[in-house]
């Protein structure tokens, strides 16, 4: 399984990519929302996960682009927001789950 990690904090990015590759997954990290955004479109992905506050791009935004191009691959937000609002947001530009 191929993932894109959209993560700008360095500390929480290793720690997930280390589980995640744990597990014998491959991860791509991209520290901020501009570059994440080019890779999700550059090439594809079993699955992507996306922080909603990032430099440059929020996930949100980068979250609707990708949407418009690939509206199949699964994407779980990363967000210390957790109001029902900002959860129904996620959802509504194009979330499969939020975390």
């Amino acid at each position: 399984m191929n993932i894109l990690l959209v993560e700008d904090d360095p500390r929480l990015s290793t720690l997930i990519k280390r589980g995640l590759e744990e597990e014998q997954l491959t991860v791509t990290v991209a520290a901020d929302g501009e570059r994440g955004q080019e890779l999700a479109l550059a090439q594809p992905f079993d699955l992507i996960i996306l922080d909603v506050i990032l430099p440059h791009r929020s996930g949100l935004e980068v979250l609707a682009t990708i949407r418009t191009q690939d509206a199949r691959v699964p994407v779980l937000l990363l967000t210390a927001l957790g109001t029902t609002t900002d959860k129904l947001q996620g959802f509504g530009n194009g979330a499969d789950d939020t975390w």
